[in-house]
């Protein structure tokens, strides 16, 4: 599982994430809500190690991050915000690099690259650079090096950004498939989407878990049924919206 016990990460005399602790089991997806600036891409970037914290504790899958960084970066798959790649490259060329990264070798390699490529539907663009593709491919492209290792965590920034009503189902329809047997965490702006992939929601506001409940459970709060109502009303109570 994903364990954080007191998570601090200060930049100067800014606290952007004060003293959180949470779990992530295997079968869970967990969103990630919150206005801009609450937190949220922060402890990821934290919990993938990209970021090291002020102080706190990450664990994933039995390895801390801190003392124990490579064997829990090889349980993560991680999308970061904005999809980042090699624009010159294609995107068979980026996989190609991603998998030789992540020491996939021989038949291993070459089916996971092509089952990836049919996942996320990149046939049609798999030769042009990236740098030429839509927002919505880009996006596809990130997604595809992120789960290219099989991993047995998801962190993923923003995964159906810039896409269009169909690839967010698709992508949606994948991310519930792969959630059977791993632990994913989705940092998202749609509260749609929160309620159709999510087993649970948590709302970060000022650096703090102000809500960590199902879905349902948050909604039962609102007489409207409305998720979005529910976290305007959050939001407004911590004076950020």
């Amino acid at each position: 599982m994903i364990e954080i016990e007191n998570l601090v990460k200060k930049f100067g005399a800014l606290t952007a994430v004060n003293d959180i602790s949470f779990t992530v089991e295997p079968g869970q997806v967990l969103g990630f809500l919150g206005p801009n600036g609450a937190g949220k891409s922060t402890t990821m970037k934290m919990i993938t190690g990209f970021l090291a914290p002020t102080s706190g504790t990450i664990r994933v899958c039995g390895h801390t991050v801190e003392g124990d960084s490579l064997n829990a970066k090889r349980e993560i798959g991680y999308l970061p915000e904005g999809a980042p790649s090699y624009g010159e490259m294609t995107p068979l060329q980026f996989l190609q690099f991603i998998a030789d990264v992540r020491g996939l070798k021989g038949a291993k390699r070459a089916g996971r690259i092509d089952t990836v490529i049919s996942q996320l539907h990149l046939q049609q663009v798999i030769n042009r650079p990236i740098e030429t593709l839509s927002k919505g491919f880009k996006r596809r492209v990130g997604l595809s090096q992120a789960i290219l290792h099989d991993p047995q965590v998801l962190i993923l920034d923003e995964p159906t950004d810039g896409l269009d009503p169909n690839q967010k189902y698709e992508v949606r329809e994948l991310i519930k498939n792969m959630a059977q047997d791993k632990i994913i965490v989705i940092s998202t702006h749609i509260l749609s989407e929160v309620d159709a992939v999510c087993s649970r929601a948590m709302i970060i506001a000022n650096g703090k878990v102000v809500a960590n409940e199902t879905p349902k459970e948050l909604i039962s709060r609102s007489p409207t049924g409305r998720l979005d109502d529910v976290f305007r009303e959050i939001t407004y109570a911590e004076g950020l919206s």
